[in-house]
């Protein structure tokens, strides 16, 4: 836990102090991006139409079905985005990058980084971490929209909702301060995610199999850390933005 600490620490430091790779950022946000867009997209939409659905199927039977876009936006903005972003970061983006330093460690190209007197750190962990947090801003977005509009067709053809009535009440129970508290969520994903995935990889032992270790250990970690965080943030939002 206290190596973790330091590296976050040089991380933190690190991101703001010159030279910037700035070509290894444009590349690791390509990288990461490329291999959590499809699984993002993919999850999206299941998930939100079953809450809704399931919601649903309660506030019909109510008499109250026009508040179904009320209960879509909060399952998209509040929870479902977030909780999928989680998912992918940790599942898919994490585990790459971990793969990655844990495979330059064990070929010992971080030793020879050290040697020749480039800083690890600010060469290759800084820009992992920002293109994690990034890349995890913008899947917050796509698992949004992507779950609104999912809810939307889902509700007004499948269970014949009225597309008025699924708009307006997207803004009862959802405004600018919730969708500020899950922006907030998704950048402390990707930040936590990236971070861990860089200290499994830079502290891989054991060969192949300890990279292999190290991946698995990342996603537990990940996870771990990304449904606490989600845990504290929702009832932080809950408190500032009744």
């Amino acid at each position: 836990m206290g190596d973790f600490v330091v590296l976050a620490g040089e991380t933190f430091a690190a991101a703001f102090r010159r030279p910037f790779a700035m070509r290894e950022l444009i590349d690791q946000i390509w990288f990461v991006a490329r291999v959590s867009i499809v699984p993002t997209l993919v999850l999206s939409i299941p998930y939100t139409v079953l809450i809704v659905f399931t919601l649903n199927i309660v506030l019909i039977e109510v008499g109250a079905g026009d508040l179904s876009g009320a209960g879509a936006a909060l399952a998209s903005i509040t929870q479902v985005g977030p909780v999928v972003t989680a998912i992918v970061v940790s599942g898919a983006g994490a585990t790459a990058i971990c793969a990655d330093l844990g495979a330059r460690t064990i070929r010992e190209e971080i030793d020879a980084m050290k040697v020749i007197g480039v800083n690890p750190i600010q060469a290759l962990v800084v820009p992992r971490v920002i293109a994690a947090t990034f890349v995890a801003l913008l899947l917050y977005s796509a698992v949004a929209v992507v779950g609104l509009t999912g809810s939307y067709f889902f509700v007004v053809y499948v269970q014949h909702v009225t597309p008025g009535a699924f708009v307006f009440g997207m803004t009862i129970l959802v405004g600018l301060p919730q969708v500020i508290v899950s922006l907030v969520k998704a950048l402390l994903f990707g930040l936590s995610a990236g971070l861990i995935a860089c200290y499994k990889g830079l502290s891989v032992g054991g060969g192949a199999t300890g990279v292999g270790n190290a991946v698995n250990e990342t996603v537990v970690f990940a996870f771990m850390a990304l449904f606490l965080i989600n845990i504290l943030a929702t009832a932080f939002g809950v408190k500032v933005s009744p």
